[in-house]
């Protein structure tokens, strides 16, 4: 009986998660997660993960010649922000997240696979639409997927921060939030100079990200309906 009425929960949780907007589910999600330090943790932990990844995949890119003072920039924010957010565990946690290894992360398959996946889908929609390739192409990718990156980057600290506040949290993302907007502004330029669509360029990318951040956000959403097992 008692097994019965908890799936009856979690269905009725899950598809109630499901009719929510993207931005209802995250106010969702780190209200559940900041008054939870443990959970907190691990929370930040893969957040310094997908930015230290985008780190990555910047220095990746970087032409061994022409790289410019912005992409530079771009590359050193992200490793400092994969830097801070692993420094904020040690307020909430200590030792609890040594490493990117799947225990220390929420949802860690998607969470690996986000950025992987724009990346991937970045490159063959530029292909196929502008038909660019070689250093063309990843540069176009490199716009795209960073423009995107930004937009959601400014929704979720955006509501991460708030929480914070409201639970009067020792963690803060501010500095983060600054950084994230400048970079925003600087992509809009960057893009106006690739393609004079970049506008439509920029939409698609972003409902391609929208779809792979549904993914990402509805396992994290799982793992708490776990919990009701």
């Amino acid at each position: 009986m008692y097994r019965r009425i908890t799936v009856a929960i979690k269905n009725k949780l899950s598809l109630t998660f499901a009719a929510m907007t993207q931005e209802e589910q995250l106010k969702k999600i780190v209200d559940i997660i900041v008054p939870n330090n443990n959970m907190h943790a691990k929370w930040l932990n893969s957040l310094s993960m997908m930015e230290n990844t985008g780190a990555r995949k910047i220095s990746k890119f970087e032409h061994p010649v022409y790289t410019n003072i912005i992409v530079l920039k771009h590359a050193a924010e992200e490793a400092r922000h994969a830097y801070y957010l692993k420094k904020q565990i040690e307020k909430l946690a200590p030792n609890s997240c040594p490493d990117y290894s799947y225990p220390y992360l929420l949802a860690p398959i998607e969470s690996y696979h986000y950025l992987h996946q724009l990346d991937v889908s970045a490159c063959r929609y530029i292909k196929d639409k502008l038909h660019l390739e070689g250093r063309e192409m990843k540069h176009g990718a490199y716009l795209l997927v960073t423009y995107a990156i930004e937009v959601r980057a400014d929704m979720l600290y955006g509501i991460y921060q708030e929480a914070l506040s409201k639970y009067a949290s020792k963690v803060n993302v501010k500095s983060i939030i600054a950084e994230e907007e400048g970079h925003l502004e600087e992509m809009q330029k960057m893009l106006e100079v690739f393609h004079p669509q970049w506008e439509q360029l920029a939409a698609d990318m972003c409902a391609i990200e929208q779809a792979l951040f549904e993914n990402w956000i509805v396992a994290i959403d799982k793992v708490f309906l776990a919990e009701l097992s």
